[in-house]
């Protein structure tokens, strides 16, 4: 996508209204959603071999939609009873896992079959158990296993989404652990949702830095950079990239003590502040949100995104990495997932890259670019300079 001088002047979540007449597209879609609803319509689908393989498709996507919970659960058993890891090495039968599990045997087959059943695990040809497809993943990526640990407070959150909807409340469980969106977090929290921020960010890093080369810069300031895992995957990508790091003052203290014994310790900088209330380091060329500008409300987001002009030179760059709403199966996904998250949470916004334009542009940067990922589903990424 170009650059561009983006307007927009709805709210960055509005949607237009759309014309009094419906189109062509609306009408074709009524006619369409007609036509699925009717039982009747559905039988003589299933008659014919092509609409069959739609319709049953589509079936088990709804099926897939109902229920999630129950899938959900059996992934949070598969974790917390460690069966990834038991399977990691080689395969085991029942009674073997059983043991490892600290379960009964109808229970530990109660569980394997409905992890079969989502893929995690699968029946050896000597009728022992070994990993799937996503439990091969699982048993190497420690974070989405941390991200399953954490969801279960998380549904508890989500436990009457209805009441969550209609009369929040003005603290959750997610928002307690996500407290340094408030601006202040003593040591103890800081360190959980830094580790947290660290281990289950490593997918979003590895697109934004695919996605956006830093070759051309000399100097890179991770905002709200936690423990450091960006500045790290950028300063081990870019040997000559200069480092600094800012976050909140518990936050900032458990980055010194994590990277300072590193290989790039001589080339990183940690600052302890607020972006709302402290001026940003100008010693950068590049300065980068990953998974930060989401986190706050419009009005929050367009403090950040003043600070940052604020502290930029002409032609510096701002990068901006996180789960983005779009067009594609992946954003589309992601944006349902992380608009009743970011409720529980109580802050921030699933945004497009035209509403984090529009944030933009409010702050002061004049050119803006969106820059294509290879998984939209992990992050998108939108650059601007001043």
């Amino acid at each position: 996508m170009a650059d561009t001088a983006h307007v927009q002047t709805e709210p960055a979540m509005s949607r237009k209204a759309g014309p009094s007449r419906p189109s062509l597209g609306d009408r074709i879609r009524a006619w369409r959603n007609r036509m699925i609803a009717d039982p009747a319509f559905r039988r003589r689908a299933r008659k014919w071999p092509l609409l069959r393989r739609i319709t049953n498709r589509r079936a088990n996507d709804l099926f897939a939609l109902t229920a999630g919970f129950v899938n959900s659960q059996v992934l949070l058993a598969c974790v917390e009873l460690d069966l990834f890891a038991a399977l990691e090495n080689e395969p085991k039968d029942t009674t073997a896992l059983a043991r490892h599990m600290h379960l009964t045997g109808d229970a530990a087959e109660r569980l394997l079959c409905a992890a079969e059943g989502l893929g995690l695990v699968t029946p050896t040809g000597d009728g022992r158990w070994t990993l799937d497809d996503h439990g091969a993943v699982l048993a190497h990526d420690a974070g989405i296993t941390a991200m399953i640990r954490h969801h279960a407070a998380v549904y508890r959150d989500l436990a009457d989404p209805v009441a969550l909807l209609r009369d929040p409340p003005a603290e959750t469980e997610t928002s307690r652990f996500w407290s340094y969106v408030g601006g202040t977090v003593g040591a103890k929290d800081g360190a959980e949702y830094s580790e947290l921020m660290r281990v289950s960010q490593d997918m979003v890093i590895e697109e934004v830095l695919d996605a956006y080369p830093m070759a051309g810069h000399t100097a890179l300031l991770d905002i709200g950079g936690g423990s450091g895992a960006f500045v790290s995957a950028a300063g081990k990508r870019w040997p000559g990239l200069q480092l600094s790091l800012f976050d909140l003052p518990a936050i900032a203290e458990t980055a010194r003590h994590r990277l300072a014994d590193g290989p790039l310790a001589g080339r990183l900088t940690v600052h302890g502040g607020s972006f709302f209330d402290d001026p940003l380091p100008r010693d950068a060329d590049c300065y980068a949100l990953i998974r930060v500008l989401y986190d706050h409300d419009d009005a929050a987001a367009i403090r950040i995104l003043t600070a940052a002009h604020e502290a930029m030179n002409a032609g510096d760059t701002l990068i901006i990495g996180e789960p983005m709403a779009g067009d594609t199966p992946g954003a589309r996904q992601v944006a349902a997932y992380f608009t009743f998250y970011l409720l529980a949470m109580r802050s921030g916004r699933c945004r497009t890259p035209d509403d984090i334009f529009a944030l933009l542009e409010t702050a002061g940067f004049p050119r803006m670019r969106a820059h294509p990922t290879r998984m939209p589903i992990v992050a998108g990424l939108v650059s601007a300079q001043k």
